[in-house]
């Protein structure tokens, strides 16, 4: 279950992974899940390959931000009913234990990837996609679009890839419940209505405008937004006295930057910053 699936070699914008689609453009990354014949099902070698390349992200400064969407309409059906599902049901615990951890570590990449990513959601977005879309910073919907959370449509719990943990933060309690316990579709209405989705977009400009975002973001300070990132999932586990005394010193180490100094220098002579990173 730990072996890479395609290491993941830099800079990113040279990577050719198997599993999926890469473009670097503008200091934006954009993952497409590529087999739209069955609406981007993940499989045990994209699970490794996707965990890789978010981790991976941490070591290319070249890469500000991430989109991840995916091609022909959908986001993903989830996990590859055929290539995944089957198999599970001949695993022991072990086995079992060990897929699970594996998935999970998808999503602990993400949260750990220093990048902020945006999620361009059209069409199905269910199971595991589903909680792609859960785990990255910002989501924009298409019209039209689905989030389901289908783990005990299959028997299982909803507490799977950290949903528990997740969703209730996003969108309240009782709604992640509602969710979880009847796998039920959330439209693109509930979930921006909710908070689940930041807008509403036409299908034909979903990924252009989770692109434009991300370049915006990518044109801004690199380590302060990093450092955003950062304190919005460890003040989870904050009280609001630590928050505050954590971010007066992640303010601090922002205040030495240059970018902080560029900033000021641009505003006294009446120019926008051009932030580089530093």
């Amino acid at each position: 279950m730990s072996k890479p699936a395609n290491p993941v070699t830099l800079p990113l914008a040279d990577y050719s992974p198997k599993h999926f689609l890469l473009a670097v453009v503008d200091r934006v990354a954009t993952v497409t899940l590529n087999r739209p014949e069955r609406k981007n099902p993940l499989t045990f070698d994209s699970y490794r390959e996707l965990t890789d390349f978010f981790r991976a992200c941490a070591m290319d400064d070249e890469v500000k931000t991430v989109v991840v969407t995916g091609a022909g309409g959908n986001f993903s059906s989830g996990g590859d009913v055929f290539e995944i599902i089957g198999p599970l049901i001949q695993m022991d615990t072990k086995g079992l234990t060990a897929f699970t951890r594996m998935t999970g570590n998808l999503v602990k990449a993400m949260r750990a990837c220093p990048q902020p990513i945006v999620a361009s959601v059209e069409g199905i977005c269910a199971g595991a996609g589903a909680i792609i879309a859960m785990a990255s910073d910002i989501r924009l919907a298409a019209t039209g679009a689905k989030v389901a959370f289908l783990f005990n449509k299959v028997g299982l719990a909803g507490c799977d890839m950290g949903a528990c943990a997740i969703l209730p933060r996003i969108i309240g309690q009782s709604r992640a419940s509602e969710l979880l316990y009847t796998g039920r579709f959330m439209t693109a209405e509930e979930g921006e209505k909710w908070g689940f989705f930041s807008r509403i977009v036409t299908p034909e400009q979903a990924l252009r405008q989770a692109q434009l975002l991300a370049k915006q973001i990518a044109e801004g300070p690199t380590f302060a937004n990093t450092m955003t990132k950062r304190m919005l999932a460890m003040e989870w586990a904050m009280s609001v006295e630590e928050a505050i005394e954590a971010e007066a010193v992640a303010q601090a180490l922002c205040m030495t930057t240059e970018d902080f100094a560029r900033a000021f220098e641009a505003f006294s002579n009446k120019r926008t910053p051009v932030f580089q990173g530093n």
